[in-house]
């Protein structure tokens, strides 16, 4: 299994040299997201991260917006230098994109992460943004238990593939369905538009939600998987069991 935001300093840059080549896909077998939907999701840019041997490296994760200064992730993407996750000043600096599915320009609202907190339960973070965000409508995250068979959109900025991954420069967006629920974690498979439409490296913290209007209702986060596109379970982290706690640290 791998976790959604691991690579290196050098695919990073590939992943920006594309800026002004075709956009690369993300969520490995999904679709475009037409501009003006999903403003809610996040594109997280982490650079200069350690490494135990003094070197250092930048990476990416997804996410969403589930207040005006609260972006919903990932616990492990953010981490000391043994990847530990952690709480607290953020570790390392990391730029959020919002409210564009494309990153180009000047187009989008950027913020930067400021504070961390993780959740306790499953692999989930809240990250603190340094301005709150206007005019783009949060997620509200999801009180009801899921249940196998359950429809949930994929909204991510991860890679097509495994080989030769790459941070997207355009968000795409896929359908799974949940295979199994355990006390924390779902699992989840390709629906459309492909049965091995799934999340890939970059895509940690993506939401899984079901859309409402320019919002919705986030029932998961992506943590981990096998390499993709695949059409075996992903794993992903629930958040009804934290809803209480992001209700806290939000408001």
């Amino acid at each position: 299994m791998r976790v959604r935001a691991i690579l290196s300093a050098a695919l990073l840059t590939l992943g920006a040299a594309l800026a002004t080549a075709a956009p690369a896909s993300a969520v490995a077998n999904g679709s475009d997201v037409p501009q003006g939907r999903f403003e809610f999701a996040a594109k997280l840019t982490m650079t200069n991260i350690p490494r135990p041997d003094g070197t250092r490296y930048d990476s990416g994760c997804s996410g969403a917006l589930v207040a005006p200064q609260w972006i919903l992730t990932a616990g492990h993407c953010f981490h000391d230098v043994d990847r530990n996750p952690i709480s607290g000043p953020v570790p390392y600096p990391t730029s959020v994109l919002l409210g564009t599915t494309v990153q180009r320009g000047k187009l989008g609202v950027t913020r930067q992460v400021t504070d961390v907190v993780q959740a306790g339960a499953g692999d989930i973070a809240l990250a603190k943004l340094d301005k709150p965000v206007r005019g783009i409508t949060p997620l509200k995250v999801s009180r009801a238990t899921p249940t196998v068979g359950q429809k949930l959109t994929l909204a991510g900025w991860g890679a097509l593939s495994s080989v030769d991954a790459a941070p997207s420069m355009k968000l795409q967006q896929g359908t799974v369905a949940v295979g199994e629920v355990a006390a924390t974690t779902l699992g989840v498979h390709g629906v459309a538009p492909a049965a091995d439409t799934s999340a890939c490296l970059y895509d940690s913290g993506a939401p899984y939600f079901v859309a409402s209007g320019r919002g919705g209702r986030i029932v998961a986060v992506e943590s981990e998987g096998p390499d993709c596109p695949h059409d075996q379970l992903e794993t992903t982290s629930r958040v009804d069991v934290i809803a209480d706690w992001v209700l806290s640290q939000t408001h």
